[in-house]
């Protein structure tokens, strides 16, 4: 594929000449042609402006799928600015660590999502939401866009704020633009990780839309066909391989506020989409509700980061011919290999596709570095275009991920064909997988050691029948403390993301017998098959994880 690097804004510019009134983006309470998101980008990117935001600032973004979440995100982008989306699953902690650590100077954020009161969270992480921005706790954070009828006295509704950029001149607004380069960061994308908190991975527009440019000529995307986004928007999976491969092959996509499969389902029939994406868990859900009916699908094409049996089903059962085997990780913009749609079936079942032009793969050898050969089974490692800038602001992780030769260590387990195609083996990193979210226990852990009772906590992932993994916690008290398991629970729920949230918990004496080395290292893969055990988790499920 020859590239040009480009811009976001460039991109979306010539898509609006080209396609005019063809749909961009269809949403439950929006239908969007390219002349129209391109206008309310410029809109929300004037109305940045007027709050003083400026090239290589960075700008929260908190809501579901809709299309606030997509104008503000292409407004940013036209003026330089850094997007950093925060998961709609994350409580009020998980938010202020977001926000503080990406030294997000503007947040927009819808009052509510699902019942969830993010205005209320919002007022837990930073109180001077009720007085007077900035505060105490997000020094950095100067305004609070609010995309709905709850309001605090120190934020602006949506209305006012775009309201506000219409003094600013269209000239104005080509002048930022014009300063804007393909090289410069579009997204700060947080991941969890082996640290108590998640990382904040920097990726330029080169990184992202060449990635999706990448990612739809395998996939075999045009213009006239319907993209049905199944990810969140706040994942790259969503943002990436969804949002941006759409645009840069000027397709329409089509999006709920979050996945339910009913809906989804409805939604494939009713736009007639043409084209669809995600991992095991959302392709089952959809196979299994009540309301699938595959004469209703008009698929052909889409990615899956799935197993063997469910990619055979994906083909048989959804009749989705050209669906091709994706693997990647946000530090990779994200994907790394994925087949082209004209690969031989059995390839694509199987899992075993190319890395894109220009993108090298290698294996090593975890504990040694070494380069394993053809074949062999070890770390898979990436170098190229796709490659991150780094995490934000973490130079010790930094270190720790990029080899001294720099290749990005990706913490999974791999073996590469004599053809040069991966087949991915599993994770090497602790790192565990709920629905498609990854957790990082240690961020678990360290929510579980606020607790006041608890000594010591330490998580895994154990199986799930319809999530794939789930968290399971192990904790021992403090001398002279009380806790039952289900308060311990329900605590969790009410601090946590509730993928992140366990499932189980047993409180226990020690970890002498379960899973500690002789320096008093706590070995993961014997606790979870202690959990196993203990949670009487069936040996079937137990078997494979997701």
């Amino acid at each position: 594929m020859s590239w040009q690097p480009h811009t976001l804004g460039t991109v979306l510019e010539q898509q609006a000449l080209q396609r005019k009134d063809a749909r961009a983006l269809v949403t439950p309470t929006a239908a969007v042609t390219w002349q129209t998101l391109s206008a309310q980008a410029q809109r929300v990117a004037k109305a940045l402006l007027a709050r003083g935001v400026r090239r290589g600032d960075f700008v929260g973004l908190l809501c579901g799928n809709d299309e606030h979440w997509v104008a503000s995100f292409y407004g940013a982008a036209l003026i330089g600015a850094v997007t950093v989306p925060v998961n709609t699953r994350f409580k009020a902690d998980e938010i202020l660590y977001c926000m503080r650590q990406a030294d997000a100077k503007l947040l927009i954020l819808a009052d509510r999502f699902l019942k969830i009161d993010f205005i209320g969270f919002l007022r837990q992480a930073e109180p001077a939401i009720d007085t007077q921005l900035p505060g105490s706790a997000l020094p950095m954070l100067r305004d609070v866009v609010v995309v709905g009828n709850d309001v605090p006295p120190a934020a602006t509704s949506w209305e006012r704020f775009l309201q506000g950029g219409d003094h600013v001149s269209d000239a104005e607004l080509a002048e930022a633009a014009h300063l804007v380069t393909p090289q410069e960061l579009l997204l700060i994308q947080f991941t969890s990780g082996t640290t108590a908190h998640p990382k904040g991975v920097m990726l330029t527009h080169d990184n992202m839309l060449r990635n999706a440019a990448a990612v739809g000529q395998r996939l075999g995307i045009e213009a006239e066909d319907c993209y049905f986004n199944c990810r969140p928007f706040f994942h790259v999976a969503g943002s990436t391989l969804s949002l941006l491969c759409a645009l840069s092959a000027g397709a329409c996509i089509a999006t709920l506020p979050t996945f339910e499969a009913g809906a989804a389902l409805r939604m494939l029939h009713e736009e007639r989409c043409t084209f669809i994406s995600g991992n095991d868990t959302l392709f089952q859900m959809l196979m299994a509700h009540p309301d699938f009916d595959r004469n209703k699908l008009h698929l052909r094409g889409g990615w899956a980061a799935a197993g063997p049996d469910t990619m055979r089903r994906i083909i048989d059962g959804m009749g989705i011919r050209q669906i091709c085997w994706a693997y990647g990780l946000s530090e990779a913009s994200p994907n790394v290999v994925i087949n082209d749609w004209r690969d031989d079936e059995a390839l694509r079942v199987a899992g075993l596709a190319l890395p894109h032009e220009g993108v090298a793969v290698r294996i090593a050898n975890e504990a040694t570095g070494q380069v394993c050969e053809t074949g062999d089974v070890g770390e898979i490692q990436v170098k190229g275009w796709g490659v991150m800038q780094g995490y934000y602001k973490l130079p010790e992780a930094n270190a720790k991920v990029f080899t001294v030769d720099g290749w990005l260590r990706t913490g999974d387990l791999g073996a590469l064909r004599p053809d040069g195609r991966l087949r991915l083996v599993g994770r090497l990193k602790d790192v565990f997988r709920v629905g498609g979210e990854n957790v990082a226990p240690a961020e678990v852990e360290q929510v579980l050691l606020s607790h006041p009772a608890i000594a010591l906590a330490q998580v895994v992932g154990v199986p799930d029948a319809r999530l794939g993994e789930v968290p399971a916690a192990f904790v021992t008290l403090k001398p002279g403390a009380a806790l039952d398991e289900q308060t311990l629970l329900s605590w969790g729920r009410q601090r946590m993301a509730n993928f992140r949230a366990p499932r189980y918990v047993q409180v226990v004496q020690d970890f002498e017998s379960i899973g500690m080395t002789a320096s008093g290292k706590i070995q993961k893969n014997k606790l979870r098959d202690h959990a196993i055990r203990a949670f009487g988790i069936g040996a079937a499920m137990a078997g494979g994880v997701a």
